[in-house]
Parts: C-alpha cells; structure tokens; sequence
C-alpha cells in the first residue's frame, strides 16, 4: 500500500492546511471542494484513504459515503470523517456507514497526524495479513500461473522473469507446453484486470489454454492460428468469462530444426534483436482479445532466428509507467532501453536486472520472456 489521501472539504483553506500538513510528512494527497469534484477524482485513480467533511453543500458526507458504498472498487477503501459537529448521534451514523473513524477540525495538527498515522499504519496491518494468508493458502494449493522453471532445450534457451503490482497476484501468466523432444508452446497472457481477481481467472485462460493445445496436437496440428481460433471460439462461449479478456502471445519452438513460429491475440508486438543491423525488430499479430467475438482469423508468422539472436515477449506492464498520477504506455521507450542495452553487449541477466530496476514505479503486473537462439 502506498500513501495517497484524498480530502474532501468545501472549506479551501481548511483544505489547505490539511493537505500542506500531510504532504510535509510524507503523504500524497488529491484535493476536492466537493463531492462532485471527488468523484470525478475518483475515477482515475483510488486513494489508500479518503478524509471527508461532512457539513458541504449539495451532497454532503454521508450522501458521499452512502455513493461510495454502492461502488465495487471504492467501497473497501478506508473512509474516515471530517467535521466540526461532536454528537453522539452524529457519530453512530458515520459509523453505520462503515466509516473508519472520525475526526475533529478543531483538534491540534500534530494529533490530526498522529490518527492519521495510526490510522493507516492499521490499515496497512491488516492488509499485509490477509495478504499473507491469501498466499499461504494458494501456496497450500498449489495454485501456480507462473512456473518454476522453463524447460531445458538443444536449441534455444529461455529465461523467464515476472513481477506483480503491489507484491499481489495478478493477471499477468506464463507456460510451457512441451508436447515432445521436438516442440515446445511458450506461452505469455494477461488477463485484463489487477490483483486476486485478475489472478482467479487466469487460470480459467491457462486451463483452457493447455487443453486447446493438447486437443491440437493429438491429431497432429500444431498451427497456432488455428489453436487460437478454437480456443476463441470456447471462451467466447464460457458464460463464467463472459465480461472477462486475454491477451496471449504463444510461440512454437521446433527444438529439432530451430524454427519459431509465433501468433497471438491482443498482445504486444514480439521483438527481435537483429545481430547483423544491431537493431529490433518488431512482429505483430492481428488477432483480438480471446473470448471478444465468436470468429476472427488469427494470422501465424513464422520467425527466423540466428545463433546467438534474442526473441522477447512482453506484458503490457513492460510498458507502463506514471506520469503526474495518469497511468501512460510507451512501446517505443522500452524498445529503445532495451536496444540501448543489446547494443551494449550486456548480459541477458543484466537486461532483466536493468528492465526491472527497483527504483522504478510499477503500475501493473510486468512480466517477459527472453528466448535465445543456440
């Protein structure tokens, strides 16, 4: 969790000096003079804690509460009452509304600081610890949409690395189908969303996934344009993923004649770094999101590698950074850090190290794959 404040008073210098307060200690704070304003606030990004009047014009602040809780994705966030009436009545109220706490106006700032700080400290607590047992219990179940490790081959060699947002589960995921000696499916998806539910249903894609592929190759047909059509045409029909999307990028490595054949829906371009040019080299699919629509014509392209030569696959988090609070993507910045760095003649290792430098905000799950030609 971070520390992002949303204030909501109709009161400017009272807003102020709240919001001058917190940031001095450390807090990022969005400010709004009424409930209108923080609604509009609120639906480019979602605070870690929301501090409102209640005394305002038009709505006041349990009509804000009373809109907050009928909102899936702002519901849970910890609501903590601002005001200048101290009645009991007044009081249960808020606290009828799941409101976390209330707080004076009139009280001293440093005391203002230390609720607050109390306040979020618990809050993060009790996050951490439900978090925690999410885990152990998927680790108990051994619920995986990452692998452990990527299989070994004569001819290629992949190295894997992903990372989630906030240290959750997320709908980024990774497989490896090796049907024989010969081929292997190198897969990358993500499903549209964040966190445990984003993560739910990734494993309803991969499932599905696996099966496709394994239905296809039983009767000998390893064309991926044609896996992914199938696979479309189920998802689309799965009444559970009606409202649910993937993008997946699937790569078929011939470990026998060190052919790459690639095909995808909705994903990013795969990248290739040219040894000769010294430069990338990108291959875009047209397919759509899988489960969009009943029929669509995913296209296949076959890829061709030198020894030595490197393929990388990428989730959209690769590309994601913030900006003045707004979330942007930038293929062409990430390509050219990474070619900054091929031409560099530095370690796959190293590229990994450098592409997910722990200095930099992440907005979303990141994950890539890098397959190297033998």
């Amino acid at each position: 969790m971070d520390k992002n404040i949303l204030l909501v008073d109709d009161d400017i210098i009272q807003l102020k000096l709240y919001e001058r307060l917190l940031t001095n200690h450390g807090y990022s704070c969005a400010t709004a003079l009424s409930v209108d304003e923080a609604e509009k606030i609120l639906e480019d990004r979602i605070p870690d804690l929301i501090i409102s009047d209640y005394e305002m014009p038009d709505k006041n602040g349990f009509d804000f509460r009373k809109r907050l809780l009928q909102n899936k994705q702002l519901r849970n966030v910890p609501f903590l009452f601002l005001t200048s009436v101290n009645d009991e009545h007044f009081i249960q109220q808020g606290l009828d509304l799941k409101a976390i706490d209330y707080m004076a106006k009139d009280i001293p700032p440093a005391r203002i600081l230390s609720k607050i700080n109390n306040l979020m400290l618990a809050v993060r607590e009790h996050y951490e610890r439900s978090l925690s047992e999410l885990k152990e219990i998927a680790e108990k179940l051994n619920l995986r949409n990452i692998p452990r490790k990527a299989p070994q081959l004569q001819k290629f060699s992949i190295n894997y690395y992903s990372k989630f947002y906030q240290d959750q589960p997320g709908g980024d995921f990774i497989d490896f189908v090796r049907v024989d000696d010969r081929y292997t499916f190198v897969i990358l998806g993500d499903v549209m969303g964040k966190r445990w539910g984003a993560w739910f249903f990734s494993f309803s894609f991969l499932s599905y996934i696996r099966s496709a592929i394994r239905l296809c190759v039983y009767n000998e047909n390893y064309s991926l344009s044609e896996i992914l059509s199938k696979l479309n045409k189920v998802l689309f029909a799965d009444e559970l993923l009606e409202d649910i999307f993937s993008t997946v990028s699937i790569v078929l490595l011939d470990d026998q004649e060190g052919r790459v054949l690639y095909s995808g829906a909705g994903d990013l371009p795969i990248l290739k770094f040219d040894n000769h040019e010294q430069g990338l080299h990108s291959f875009q699919s047209s397919g759509i999101l899988l489960g969009f629509t009943e029929q669509f014509p995913f296209d296949e392209t076959e890829i061709v590698m030198e020894r030595g030569e490197e393929l990388y696959m990428i989730s959209d988090g690769m590309i994601d950074f913030e900006m003045n609070g707004q979330k942007k993507s930038d293929l062409e910045l990430f390509k050219g850090k990474l070619l900054g760095l091929k031409v560099k003649g530095v370690s796959t290792e190293t590229i990994k190290d450098q592409l997910f430098n722990k200095n930099q905000a992440q907005v979303d799950d990141c994950s890539i794959i890098i397959i190297k030609r033998k």
